[in-house]
């Protein structure tokens, strides 16, 4: 759900498809998924979740950086968290399950 999955981060609406999009594009990712986290200043703060393509590394920084130019400075993630493949959580039709990524990593943020 658009709306459900939207972050609101010092008054801003963002919607995590627009930085899903522009991470998504750099070679190296293979999923991703944008969430909010809580923090104590800003409501919410801007989180990807990332799973890399076989052989392929980056770093946070470096995703980042990516960022840009591409999208408003308060859209661009705080955070990277990599992980593997089989620990994005999907449908059996490939859908990331945003849900379960803001159950996990919603109960505290590592932004401060």
């Amino acid at each position: 759900d658009r709306k459900a999955n939207m972050i609101i981060t010092g008054g801003e609406n963002v919607f995590p498809s627009e930085i899903e999009n522009v991470l998504g594009s750099h070679p190296a990712v293979k999923y991703v998924a944008v969430i909010g986290v809580p923090h104590e200043k800003w409501g919410e703060s801007v989180k990807a979740v990332v799973t890399l393509h076989a052989g392929k590394t980056v770093t946070e920084k470096e995703l980042v950086e990516h960022c840009r130019g591409k999208i408003a400075g308060y859209k661009i993630p705080k955070t990277v968290d990599f992980i593997k493949d089989e620990e994005m959580p999907m449908t059996p039709t490939g859908k990331i399950l945003h849900r379960i990524l803001r159950e996990k990593y919603g109960k505290w943020s590592d932004v401060k």
